[in-house]
């Protein structure tokens, strides 16, 4: 497991970086780094406490992520086809917020940590209609970087 080191400047750094991932809110559209077509969709769940991304591509099963505020940090929890569940964790730093770094934490249901998971996910903030997701795929101690690049849909 990671040790995670660090803290938000304040809670209102915190604050400010959940209600960034909130902006998100709406349907997104894009492709990967090989020109496969994704979308995801960002829904703000409980009261506005959590937010829900639903994310597809043509080729694999529906993911869900989980975003929550924690503490000094945004957690999220990522349900993966491969049947377990990472928990991550960004702790964002004060100043304009460009991109959230999450880092694994541990999992529900991984038989232990040379089965592939998810490892770690940032999110890019390139500007209010278009964010870049790069989620690190790890198995045996191995390392795969899958990008996708989303615009937001008009009327999303």
């Amino acid at each position: 497991m990671t040790a995670f080191v660090g803290h938000a400047s304040s809670p209102t750094v915190v604050t400010a970086a959940f209600a960034k991932l909130q902006s998100l809110a709406g349907d997104w559209e894009g492709k990967d780094d090989d020109g496969n077509a994704v979308r995801t969709s960002f829904k703000l769940v409980v009261s506005n406490t959590a937010i829900l991304e639903t994310f597809s591509m043509s080729d694999a099963e529906e993911m869900l992520t989980l975003y929550s505020t924690d503490g000094d940090g945004i957690a999220l929890v990522h349900y993966c086809p491969m049947n377990n569940q990472p928990r991550m964790r960004a702790i964002p730093q004060g100043g304009e917020l460009k991109e959230l770094a999450f880092l694994f934490q541990s999992a529900t249901n991984l038989p232990d940590l040379a089965a592939g998971h998810e490892q770690k996910l940032v999110i890019r903030f390139e500007d209010k209609d278009h964010i870049t997701e790069r989620w690190t795929w790890r198995v045996n101690g191995k390392d795969t970087r899958i990008v996708y690049r989303f615009v937001r849909k008009s009327g999303g």
